[in-house]
């Protein structure tokens, strides 16, 4: 049986709401979206790249943001610099992307939705303004330029799913 990417019901943004709703909100409307734009497909369609010399496809995507989800939510913001990245070596960096080929992307579905969930956990009933010291630059950073970070991050990439989509059957969508 040839596994597919589940049918998504996309959550929508609350169109009035505190600053943390609406900024927990959006976030999970662009991480529903990522997931709604590889529905229907299969692990093989999943893994097609968008167009040479790109590494780029949807199940690439998919790993990528689980990998960012985990760094910003967890490493970063909730403190835990120890805990390895998922797809990342620094012999392989681009590991998320480069790796699609042999990748199992059940699997990989799955580790996204557990690192999503982990993720808010991390951050449940912290306050916005709480910050930590970024590693790379050694900037302050506030939980709530995460938030931000992390829907800019998932609109960019939902951008380059809904191109690699239509690549490889056609369909465009919102």
């Amino acid at each position: 049986m040839t596994w597919t990417a589940p049918q998504i019901e996309r959550r929508h943004e609350p169109y009035v709401a505190d600053e943390r709703a609406m900024l927990e909100g959006w976030l999970d409307f662009h991480r529903d979206t990522l997931l709604y734009k590889c529905q229907g497909l299969t692990a093989e369609q999943l893994r097609r790249r968008s167009v040479e010399p790109s590494s780029l496809s949807l199940l690439g995507l998919v790993r990528h943001m689980a990998d960012v989800e985990r760094a910003w939510f967890r490493r970063r913001a909730g403190g835990d610099a120890g805990l390895p990245r998922i797809y990342y070596t620094d012999d392989n960096p681009d590991g998320e992307f480069a790796d699609v080929d042999t990748a199992d992307a059940a699997a990989d579905f799955a580790t996204f939705r557990a690192e999503v969930e982990l993720a808010k956990a991390a951050v449940e009933g912290r306050s916005l303004d709480e910050t930590f010291i970024s590693e790379r630059t050694g900037a302050e950073i506030s939980l709530r330029w995460v938030f931000v970070h992390m829907i800019e991050e998932y609109a960019r990439h939902n951008g380059h799913a809904d191109l690699i989509r239509e690549r490889i059957d056609g369909e465009t969508g919102d």
